[in-house]
């Protein structure tokens, strides 16, 4: 039921367009407003849980690692400037790309920080390629996510980790009414009127409140090859750190 509902709620609910194609259409609409409304429509807090799958992933002492839905390639940069010696950012938005291959080249670190436009379902990489894997706030925009967790699956080293870091749904008073309030009728406005994209800050909650949190998205990485599943609940729960072994 969930993967049904994932894979028919789409940015423009165009009858001739796929839903990644609806995606990345909408992500190149908004790409040079992105990085501002995030820090804006997320008070900064974006910054904080990036900070912590930063941290995460620095732990495992990967080398290498696939950023997928890498967007304008904050989380990217951010893993190489602690310690991460090379990472490869993928995404489907050339729109996107373009902003992050700006300011990785600003922050001249071309030589770490490769990025490539990308499908979640079908990567251009040799399978045992990479020492971890991360996708933040991307999945839930995956047209079929089993598909694009075993991707990952794939290309990932044996022993190694995938990090999702997604939001999910507050459970307790008075945080889920606070946060249910915010998404449905505040962050809506503000993001059409900043970005100028009438569908894209409509479709951020939607997908959400679609998307399979908790244990539910647990059993889709174990479906897609995962194994020792852990979600760590972030911000009272407004966002979760999700990890997985192959």
């Amino acid at each position: 039921m969930f993967l049904f509902i994932m894979s028919t709620v789409k940015p423009y609910n165009s009858s001739d367009k796929t839903k990644k194609e609806e995606v990345a259409e909408m992500f190149d609409n908004i790409s040079g407003r992105y990085d501002f409304l995030n820090r804006f429509l997320s008070l900064g807090i974006d910054v904080s849980w990036r900070k912590k799958t930063t941290k995460r992933v620095k732990e495992t002492k990967a080398e290498h690692v696939l950023d997928m839905a890498t967007g304008t390639g904050d989380l990217a940069i951010m893993m190489v400037q602690n310690g991460v010696k090379k990472v490869t950012g993928a995404d489907l938005s050339a729109g996107m790309l373009s902003v992050g291959d700006k300011k990785v080249k600003e922050k001249n670190l071309s030589d770490r920080i490769t990025l490539i436009q990308a499908d979640s379902e079908n990567l251009p990489f040799e399978s045992q390629t990479f020492d971890a894997a991360t996708v933040s706030f991307g999945v839930r925009n995956f047209e079929n996510p089993v598909k694009g967790l075993s991707e990952l699956n794939r290309v990932l080293k044996p022993g190694s980790t995938l990090f999702v870091l997604e939001f999910s749904k507050p459970e307790s008073f008075p945080f889920k009414q606070i946060y249910n309030f915010y998404f449905r009728f505040i962050l809506p406005v503000w993001g059409k009127l900043i970005s100028g994209d009438n569908a894209a800050y409509t479709y951020l909650p939607e997908s959400v409140n679609a998307f399979p949190h908790g244990q539910a998205f647990l059993d889709l990485m174990e479906k897609a090859g995962f194994t020792n599943g852990k979600q760590k609940k972030l911000t009272f729960g407004i966002a979760s750190l999700y990890s997985a072994t192959k």
